[in-house]
């Protein structure tokens, strides 16, 4: 492998290199969120704010879906970082053929399951009647393309093991000028409405899984991938499934919270859908801008131990909240005080803009929990804890969050939408302080345990 595509995270200032290796996650991830973005944005100028608000309602479910194999994405790059660190040429080979095979199986269930159970799940999440049938048709067609989706995303998980975070977004632009033309296209000249955007999603992410299979072929070091290698690793499988399915399990119970949530807001009408979904998409590209960041926690960490680098931990985790920190406000509040231009972009409805302002008004001005929350999960992923972070999230999280819809959200006076909107930065708290505390709690353990095997 071309030494130009490897970052060593090992050795150094800690700072730099994180946000060297952070910002081309960013961008890559900002590029990945412009393919939802982009389809609300079309369908909500070219089409009608009921398609706006079909595409954008059906996020949550799709997150429900997908959030357990992307969790086992993560797992993917937990061990691949530390066999990198270790510098074990043949764990590597092992992890990227078992990764890639998960991941097109893996897909293909996806696929299956949201083709066939698409309209029952969105009834059952009260999707109003004018938006339905526009959802099923969004829904299926888009999971159609989840094959390609996660190859991408397992790939990519390899390539970030190794400090490789610039050719997973060099795959995404190209795909995504490719998803905004095709928009413009299937919207536009062909009047194709939901139906439109999803197909354009669905090539678009086929090109960026076949640019990562492309990637990997033509490598000739530890990460080469060989068709005929493809095979799923007993020993890789178990380590992938140990460290990434309470990721995967705990980003399910998230996204059923926030169906949950979903459910909730669907009560308030056309309107208050509408001005959610485009103020959640806007919120979308904070959050993957503070993610960055819990991703970087992850493979840092992970090298490191593979390395047997411990004293570097501590380091890594202040600069990881140090840059969330700093990105949660600045984006947050910048996104807030831009919240009426950015939400025009989505919807030229005054009532629809008021909508969203009410959500962004107590989501964005508190961004910056969730992102400190999140990279706590990540430090403790990367040393090897991954079911106490997973319990703590849901039990913090997602279970309070359930509750307090269940409980605050059902007496009269508080039977509005900024109760809504309350819960999140609520759970946040208090599930950060949770994992700040059993952080102290397990990395004591961990110097412990690394000491007395030395």
């Amino acid at each position: 492998m071309s030494k130009s595509h490897t970052m060593d995270l090992t050795t150094g200032a800690v700072l730099p290199k994180m946000l060297r290796f952070s910002l081309p996650i960013m961008a890559s991830g900002v590029l990945q969120l412009l393919f939802n973005a982009a389809d609300i944005i079309v369908v909500g100028r070219f089409a009608s704010d009921d398609s706006m608000g079909a595409v954008g309602s059906t996020s949550s479910l799709i997150n429900l879906f997908t959030n357990l194999f992307i969790g086992l994405a993560v797992g993917v790059n937990v061990i691949a970082a530390r066999s990198h660190g270790a510098n074990s040429k043949d764990d590597m080979q092992d992890i990227v053929h078992t990764s890639v095979l998960l991941s097109v199986l893996c897909g293909i269930v996806l696929a299956i399951v949201g083709v066939v159970f698409s309209p029952e799940i969105l009834e059952l999440m009260e999707t109003t009647p004018e938006q339905l049938p526009l959802a099923v048709t969004y829904l299926r067609i888009y999971f159609l393309g989840m094959p390609a989706m996660l190859l991408y995303n397992f790939g990519s998980a390899v390539l970030r093991a190794v400090g490789d975070t610039k050719r997973p977004l060099y795959f995404l632009i190209t795909a995504g000028v490719i998803n905004v033309l095709l928009n413009l296209l299937f919207v536009i000249v062909f009047k194709m409405d939901v139906a439109g955007v999803a197909v354009a999603t669905v090539v678009s992410e086929c090109t960026s899984a076949a640019l990562t299979v492309i990637c990997l072929v033509k490598e000739h070091g530890a990460i080469h991938l060989d068709f005929r290698k493809l095979k799923l690793h007993k020993i890789v499988m178990k380590a992938v499934v140990r460290v990434g399915l309470p990721a995967g399990f705990q980003g399910v119970i998230f996204s059923l919270s926030n169906v949950v949530i979903q459910s909730s807001v669907n009560l308030f009408g056309n309107t208050v859908v509408t001005g959610n979904s485009a103020a959640a998409s806007i919120e979308g590209f904070v959050y993957i801008a503070m993610n960055t960041f819990y991703q970087a926690a992850i493979s840092f960490t992970g090298q490191n131990v593979g390395a047997k680098k411990y004293d570097r931990i501590p380091r890594i985790l202040l600069c990881a909240q140090g840059c969330v920190i700093v990105t949660g406000l600045v984006l947050g509040w910048a996104a807030y005080l831009l919240g009426a231009n950015l939400l025009s972009i989505y919807s030229k409805s005054p009532n629809v803009i008021d909508a969203g302002l009410v959500r962004e008004q107590i989501i964005l001005t508190t961004y910056a929990l969730c992102g400190c929350m999140d990279v706590m999960v990540g430090m403790m992923r990367g040393i090897g804890y991954s079911v106490l972070p997973m319990i703590v999230s849901l039990v913090g999280a997602c279970g309070l969050r359930i509750l307090w819809i269940a409980t605050v959200f059902q007496m009269p006076e508080y039977h509005t939408i900024k109760s809504v909107y309350i819960s999140y930065p609520i759970t946040w708290a208090v599930t950060l302080l949770a994992h700040i505390v059993c952080w102290a709690i397990v990395f004591r353990k961990f110097k412990k345990k690394v000491a007395g095997s030395c």
